[in-house]
């Protein structure tokens, strides 16, 4: 299971996260109603209102990415976000892997 951490800030709360990392290709519209596109910088996230934005490091490598979430999951036990395909390719995702999410904004 994933570990949550709030931050607390004099202008605004930031939430940091870490745990398990999937990704998802195919789709038709997402939980807001957009149209699903594999390639965009976008990811699903249990809770997070839609359109904020969220730093995705990968920890075994080290690179990161920053996602706008516009659906809902993952909805597998143990997994924290699902990356569309573009986003995990630039992390180099194969499967799953462990990462840590920072919320932007």
């Amino acid at each position: 299971m994933g570990t949550v951490v709030t931050l607390a800030s004099a202008s605004q709360p930031a939430m940091a996260q870490s745990g398990a990392a999937s990704w998802y290709g195919s789709g038709r519209k997402t939980a807001n109603g957009e149209r699903f596109n594999p390639n965009g910088m976008t990811a699903a996230h249990r809770s997070l209102p839609f359109g904020t934005r969220v730093r995705v490091e990968n920890k075994r490598n080290g690179r990161s990415v920053v996602v706008r979430i516009n659906d809902r999951g993952p909805f597998v036990r143990g997994r924290i976000i699902d990356l569309a395909k573009g986003p995990a390719r630039a992390l180099g995702m194969g499967g799953t892997t462990y990462v840590a999410l920072s919320v932007l904004n």
